[in-house]
């Protein structure tokens, strides 16, 4: 670990650029949803959904396999291994006519792309603790937010000249891209001597440890909650704002517009989180989270859609919090977890996914004619975020007592 705590622009950028493969592959596809099921002949635009929650459900499974392996090999030999996987399943996608294969060739990505997503952030505790590290993961999320301002433009570029498989390909070289830097530029951050030694009951072991750590728990339930609300965005965004809304042509910009509105909240998380630490901002972000969807219920409970500025104030709003909440409700589960940081990462993403997925694909089966299913989907888990954070501070009182 960096007992200087020296901030290196270069290892911030490489784990940003990590991560922002996960990005592309996901929101690069957004625009591109329509072509996609009218390709493989799919009619219920539901469905197409699934292209965007199904690779989640392959990043938490997959963390499972890779966290563990990354504490006993090393860190970079298995983002390799993942990203191998992930040129194996981009194949799969843009060779099938099946929707259900494209769906197994997207959880196959997700899988492999579970490798650089949670071992970036093993590796970010490897080399930084407490609040200096949730400083550093707020700015590896502002880079990594980047991403989703560009990619669902780039997404429709890519499609109106060349056509919706080329995506896949574009991800897979600005892939190879990344992995070259990340191979010649970054060294192993787990030293041999730190390394647990394999075996098959080490997952199980881990998994004990981690569930000894209440706090690292009942965080990685809270990052569930708010990941699974914001992942039914992320899966009806385009139905929303191209079929409720009629503005095809304006959704790039829209979601760009919006993925900013996060990028500038993790940057003052960046500024703010060493003062006030992790704990007190979370806190104070779910609570901003829960008025502000709350909000969005009472005014609009009829079901009826508000005009589009209204609507993405208060997903500017929304997302603001969100900005706060994402780096430091990771940081916050990853600070007990520093002698098992692979298998911690792996653990709490797994949970966080699973909690996700099934949040997310229930409340987009609402999101027909109406925004305010979202919302409601919002509210519930903010509310729920809200009363953890409250009992973990009462119990975190109650022992210094």
């Amino acid at each position: 670990m960096q007992k200087n705590e020296s901030f290196k622009f270069e290892f911030v950028a490489l784990m940003a650029s990590l991560m922002s493969i996960v990005a592309l592959t996901i929101d690069a596809l957004l625009p591109a949803l329509p072509e996609i099921g009218a390709s493989l002949n799919v009619t219920d635009p539901h469905k197409n959904q699934l292209l965007i929650t199904m690779i989640f459900l392959g990043i938490g499974c997959g963390q499972l396999v890779f966290g563990p392996l990354s504490d006993s090999f090393g860190r970079k030999p298995i983002i390799f291994a993942g990203f191998t996987l992930f040129i194996i399943a981009s194949i799969i996608c843009v060779t099938t006519k099946d929707f259900e294969m494209m769906i197994f060739g997207r959880v196959l990505q997700g899988i492999g792309l579970s490798a650089p997503r949670s071992i970036s952030l093993s590796m970010i505790r490897d080399s930084f603790s407490g609040n200096y590290m949730a400083k550093i993961m707020s700015i590896v999320v502002m880079f990594f937010i980047l991403v989703p301002v560009i990619a669902p433009t780039l997404g429709t570029a890519l499609t109106y000249f060349f056509n919706w498989e080329s995506i896949f390909y574009f991800n897979l070289i600005f892939g190879v891209c990344i992995m070259f830097w990340f191979w010649k530029r970054q060294p192993e951050t787990l030293a041999p001597e730190k390394r647990i030694k394999f075996r098959l009951n080490l997952f199980i072991n881990g998994a004990i440890e981690f569930f000894k750590q209440k706090d690292a728990v009942a965080f990685t339930f809270v990052s569930g909650f708010i990941t699974g609300s914001f992942m039914v965005y992320l899966s009806t965004s385009q139905q929303i704002f191209e079929n409720q809304y009629n503005l095809a042509e304006l959704f790039p910009y829209i979601f760009a517009s919006l993925a900013i509105s996060i990028g500038l909240a993790t940057f003052f998380n960046s500024r703010l989180v060493v003062k006030f630490g992790m704990f007190r901002l979370g806190f104070t972000s779910a609570i901003a989270y829960t008025v502000i969807s709350l909000l969005y219920v009472i005014l609009f409970w009829s079901g009826k859609n508000p005009s589009v500025y209204i609507l993405v104030g208060f997903f500017a709003m929304q997302f603001f919090a969100v900005g706060f909440l994402f780096g430091n409700l990771r940081a916050l589960a990853m600070q007990p977890l520093g002698h098992i940081a692979g298998i911690g990462a792996a653990i709490n993403g797994f949970i966080s996914t699973v909690l996700a997925v099934p949040i997310a694909n229930y409340i987009g089966n609402f999101v027909n004619t109406s925004v305010l299913p979202l919302f409601i989907g919002f509210s519930v888990f903010g509310i729920l975020s809200v009363l953890v954070f409250i009992s973990i501070r009462r119990r975190n009182s109650l022992s210094r007592a």
